[in-house]
């Protein structure tokens, strides 16, 4: 009897883990990832699993959705949950992890894999035959779109999504921030076995840097992001964003307050020199357990890069920040689908 085999077009996070599952259970598996070879306008390297727009997982608080779907992950034997808790850098109720090592974790199990066969080679069509599972995700290249659209019969749909900048710790001044998580609520246990991704750390309190505005700072802040200029979309393009990932700019076209009920909203946070809450904040997210680097929470952006540094350097404590990565938006393509 012929050993079942599968074939797992896309080495992103749900084709690592679909490979990983299927090989645990004793078939084998072709897992085709096109980088680098083909590269896409949001990845950066040619690593498994590699996570391009946030490093956080979500809410990892007990009996809330996100919390459920990763518990469900766990009991099946995850390989990404599991890396992902040994890769976590501190993250208040979510989890968040070190995304380098995350992506290069997951691609030495992936790799190391007994039943899995890696092809780093674009597939441009679906295999007419066999059990494939196509895990390409919102990046697909356009020819395997193509193959996509023409086998269920609709026409290409997308969105656009952002990323958020990320600026160097160093360049932070740390005596207009503040260290805490909202509510002063932390997952000591989200760090539990980091020592795989040969690194040490600590949780404390404060997993987020916090850089609080005023009234007036905030305005401030306000008016520049609504006047400044945005990257122009080809004229065949139509500007239709996830409403889940909204760029920090929308959002402010919404209204003055808009972004002090969104992603600067200061509930939960005592800015420890006045005693009080903030008009608003801005929260920084570790991008690794080096701590090295940090991410602006929801300060997905399409705006241009001059603008980008002129207007982020306007929030108290990145006057002089130097920025590791720009915000930017990319095409997502997806099937509409249940």
């Amino acid at each position: 009897m012929a050993e079942a085999q599968v074939t797992v077009i896309g080495g992103g996070l749900a084709g690592a883990e679909a490979a990983w599952q299927a090989a645990r259970r004793g078939i084998s598996v072709v897992l085709y990832e096109m980088r680098p070879r083909v590269s896409t306008p949001a990845h950066q390297t040619d690593r498994l699993a590699e996570l391009v727009c946030s490093n956080s997982l979500k809410s990892d608080r007990e009996n809330t959705a996100p919390w459920l779907l990763k518990e469900e992950m766990r009991r099946a034997g995850s390989l990404l949950l599991q890396v992902a808790r040994e890769c976590a850098v501190p993250a208040g109720q979510a989890l968040a992890v070190d995304r380098e090592r995350f992506a290069a974790a997951v691609t030495v199990s992936i790799e190391g894999a007994a039943r899995i066969q890696t092809r780093r080679e674009e597939v441009r069509q679906i295999p007419p035959a066999g059990i494939v599972i196509v895990a390409t995700g919102p990046l697909t290249s356009d020819a395997l779109a193509e193959s996509i659209q023409q086998l269920t019969g609709s026409g290409r749909l997308y969105f656009y999504d952002a990323i958020s900048p990320i600026v160097g710790a160093s360049t932070i001044d740390h005596a207009k921030v503040f260290a805490a998580s909202r509510y002063g609520k932390s997952l000591p246990a989200a760090l539990e076995g980091a020592a795989r991704c040969d690194a040490e750390t600590t949780v404390s309190e404060g997993d987020y840097l916090n850089c609080p505005m005023n009234e007036e700072e905030y305005q401030r802040f306000y008016d520049a992001l609504i006047a400044a200029e945005s990257v122009a979309l080809h004229d065949f393009e139509d500007p239709n964003y996830f409403e889940g990932c909204l760029p920090i700019e929308e959002l402010a076209r919404r209204g003055r307050d808009t972004l002090r009920y969104g992603p600067m909203k200061p509930v939960g946070l005592r800015d420890p020199r006045t005693g009080r809450m903030p008009y608003a904040a801005v929260q920084l997210r570790k991008e690794n357990l080096r701590a090295d680097s940090y991410n602006l929470v929801g300060f997905q952006n399409h705006l241009k890069f001059g603008e980008q540094k002129r207007i982020l350097r306007l929030i108290p404590g990145l006057e002089q920040a130097e920025f590791c990565r720009f915000g930017q938006i990319h095409r997502n393509t997806y099937i509409n689908a249940p």
